[in-house]
């Protein structure tokens, strides 16, 4: 999320509805004691272990109410931080740090839990071939923020939304009448280098998955056992993926299986936020 253009296309609008949502006409407790501007400087400081992700858009909530406001960073997206940790110095007018504190840290807090719970499955995942994918169960209107703390905690990102790959679940297999045909229906209409995903759930359904084509098939909900018949008729025919309430305390009954990809919700509907905090505030 380094690139200025992304920035502003598709991440600016979200942090001023965010910003927009906190203050509705004034300040009123930063204008009640600070009448006018004043140059200062707080301090980033970390409070609990974990991986950092989402500083870019910590700097760009204050950058928005007050574009002279910088921040001098002693760490990056990605780097594994301490309890205590100084992270960076934010500079600019007082009441931009005061009235921009509380939005910007909702975005490096979340971020950052969400990076570290992802880097410690990820780290389970090591050696393996398989690879942790995120889902769409995010938090509306912070899809972007939070698929990209997933790849900073080194997860995968899945599809990005509804438009962005074919996934067949269970409610569109019934709306199309069967697998085969909800996989044929799928490559009449779709373009021809997209790939064909679609979602079983016993092993009559894996069969006719990869009868009628599919190019990823997803077990869900599947014991390790049957994933393991279902890899074996499967043979190769195509990528595999299982799904299904996968958590860092469960994730390892999997290790063996031999998937391709597992993808885990929980990476963004249920990771903790890390504990991050500006403090020392004070005028230069």
């Amino acid at each position: 999320m380094n690139n200025q253009i992304t920035m502003t296309l598709n991440v600016d609008h979200l942090l001023l509805q965010a910003l927009s949502e906190d203050i509705t006409s004034e300040d009123i407790t930063t204008n009640s004691v600070m009448r006018e501007a004043m140059a200062g400087e707080v301090q980033l400081i970390c409070k609990q272990d974990g991986i950092i992700a989402g500083l870019q858009i910590f700097e760009r909530v204050f950058q928005l109410l007050d574009d002279t406001v910088e921040v001098e960073f002693y760490c990056k997206d990605g780097d594994f931080v301490t309890a205590g940790q100084l992270m960076a110095l934010v500079k600019g007018d007082i009441r931009a740090l005061l009235s921009g504190e509380r939005v910007a840290l909702n975005y490096l807090q979340r971020m950052s839990g969400i990076a570290t719970y992802t880097n410690s499955i990820a780290r389970l995942l090591k050696g393996s071939k398989t690879k942790l994918l995120d889902t769409r169960k995010t938090t509306p209107n912070m899809r972007i923020f939070e698929k990209y703390a997933v790849k900073v905690g080194g997860g995968y990102n899945h599809r990005y939304n509804l438009s962005d790959g074919i996934l067949l679940k269970d409610n569109h297999i019934g709306a199309a009448g069967s697998v085969t045909k909800a996989i044929q229906m799928a490559k009449e209409y779709a373009p021809f280098v997209r790939k064909i995903e679609i979602e079983v759930e016993n092993l009559d359904m894996v069969k006719e998955a990869v009868e009628a084509g599919a190019d990823i098939i997803m077990l869900d909900n599947m014991t390790p056992e049957m994933m393991k018949e279902a890899i074996a008729i499967i043979d190769g025919r195509a990528e595999t993926e299982c799904s299904g309430n996968v958590t860092r305390e469960n994730v390892e009954r999997l290790l063996d299986i031999g998937v391709d990809y597992i993808s885990s919700g929980a990476l963004t509907h249920s990771a903790p936020i890390m504990d991050i905090s500006l403090k020392n505030l004070h005028a230069v």
